[in-house]
């Protein structure tokens, strides 16, 4: 119980650390007031260049990747493994260190896989998200599709508790897009500033 509780406290704080909003900072920009003025690695790269959003999606991937290696190495319990799994996602949307508005939880989401599924895996994974962002030069809309497509190939292929960490992390990443998701139905989610 000792280590679920140390891990689930460390996996909710890694994942409360919003390097969107850090490297902002560090180019004097506040993102709250730029873009779509959410602390996404999307808004980032329209604000500051490219290069420091794909920095930040590696950063927010780590989020995933830690705590959920961390779960299946200290942890037994399967509930006690999707908890601390979940909790980065939650983290990273909700950061007790930014007032509790941080970003959408996509990186975070693939992290996670990547912890899940192993590198080979992955990199298929990466290579469906990289497709359907090249298709839609969309980021909410990749965000919101790639996680569901993942949380079924979990089902069809691992155990089931895989497949309940993927979809409550879908969910929560969905949530997280809501008024992206209302953008997009209105024609009015702009497209990303970098092309494929």
């Amino acid at each position: 119980m000792t280590n679920f509780i140390l891990l689930s406290l460390f996996s909710y704080f890694l994942g409360s650390i919003c390097f969107a909003h850090l490297i902002a900072k560090t180019k004097n920009v506040d993102l709250s007031k730029t873009g779509s003025k959410s602390a996404t690695s999307t808004n980032l790269a329209r604000s500051v260049g490219w290069k420091w959003g794909i920095l930040t999606v590696v950063l927010d991937l780590s989020k995933g990747v830690i705590p959920t290696l961390l779960a299946f190495h200290y942890l037994e319990n399967t509930w006690q493994i999707i908890i601390v799994s979940v909790l980065p996602i939650l983290g990273h949307i909700y950061p007790i260190f930014f007032n509790f508005v941080g970003g959408k939880g996509g990186a975070t989401f693939m992290g996670i896989i990547l912890a899940l599924v192993g590198f080979k895996i992955f990199l298929v994974s990466l290579l469906a998200w990289i497709l359907v962002f090249a298709i839609t030069r969309v980021s909410s809309l990749t965000n919101i599709i790639i996680p569901w497509l993942l949380s079924l190939f979990l089902f069809l292929y691992f155990p089931f508790y895989y497949f309940i960490i993927g979809v409550i992390s879908a969910s929560l990443v969905s949530f997280a897009l809501r008024n992206n998701i209302k953008r997009l139905i209105t024609g009015k989610e702009p497209k990303s500033p970098v092309n494929l």
